[in-house]
């Protein structure tokens, strides 16, 4: 079950049940969470009805359709439409997934859509990163060098290119760390498995000469160690990524050199 970072003293009410279209013979029912924290009522879910006939593949596509045709107060984030930027990851039919490359038919029954559980909401389907990003900039994700860069271009090998697959394709949706229950448990501490699997991904870069000082700064009781191997991050990335085995090859490095 989602749980969601609710407002103060609040819970979930049953919202605003908009009429279904007119003449419309393919219909589908749409559940959608609704909070503004400017009006000061308890956060809601509203019912939406959608002409799938005239709808695009995509869930993405119906919260588009329903903001420009049925309730422009609809508030979600999105961008590029293809599961490149991460921007409109949402809880869909209790999955943490990007709605761009979500099919509607990949779901039975209405459609339930809410924003990524166990992070503050800024308005509906919007979740509030700035804590996410802070922790992801926190692990330097870039070069680290102390000799001089090279003149033209810092090459690499190609095996070592390949070390990195896996890792790079990660857009920073969220959808690893808000389905994580040692994030939600320790999510001021823990970096969770988004941040985790970057920081190894700039470890076991052959270009980074601050691996020494990337895993002293790992080192600690809530950063790393706090990941128990759940899986939920591999299971419901939307990449297909597996933070859980970046954030296992860390340990492993921590124990080799501690030997």
């Amino acid at each position: 079950m989602v749980q969601l970072t609710l407002p103060k003293n609040s819970r979930i009410t049953k919202g605003k049940t908009w009429p279904k279209p007119e003449g419309a013979k393919n219909v589908r029912k749409f559940q959608i969470y609704r909070w503004n924290p400017d009006d000061g009522k308890n956060p809601q879910v509203d019912t939406y009805f959608l002409d799938m006939d005239k709808c695009g593949p995509m869930v993405l596509d119906a919260l588009i359709k329903i903001k420009n045709e049925v309730d422009p107060t609809l508030t979600f984030r999105r961008s590029c439409r293809e599961g490149i930027c991460g921007s409109c990851a949402m809880n869909i039919d209790g999955i943490n997934t990007l709605a761009c490359i979500y099919g509607l038919d990949e779901i039975k029954g209405d459609v339930k859509i809410y924003p990524l559980p166990h992070m503050p909401v800024v308005k509906d389907l919007i979740p509030d990163l700035t804590h996410f990003y802070a922790q992801h900039a926190s692990i330097m994700p870039w070069l680290e060098t102390k000799t001089n860069r090279p003149a033209k271009e810092w090459k690499q090998s190609i095996e070592d290119r390949e070390k990195l697959d896996g890792l790079y394709e990660c857009v920073m949706c969220a959808s690893c760390s808000t389905a994580c229950p040692s994030y939600w448990w320790n999510g001021d501490k823990y970096l969770g498995p988004a941040a985790l699997l970057h920081a190894y991904r700039w470890i076991i870069d052959s270009r980074d000469e601050a691996t020494g000082e990337r895993l002293d700064d790992l080192e600690d009781p809530f950063k790393l160690y706090r990941c128990h191997t759940i899986m939920n991050c591999a299971k419901t990335c939307p990449k297909g990524l597996n933070p859980a085995k970046a954030i296992a090859e860390i340990k492993k490095m921590m124990l080799e050199r501690a030997v």
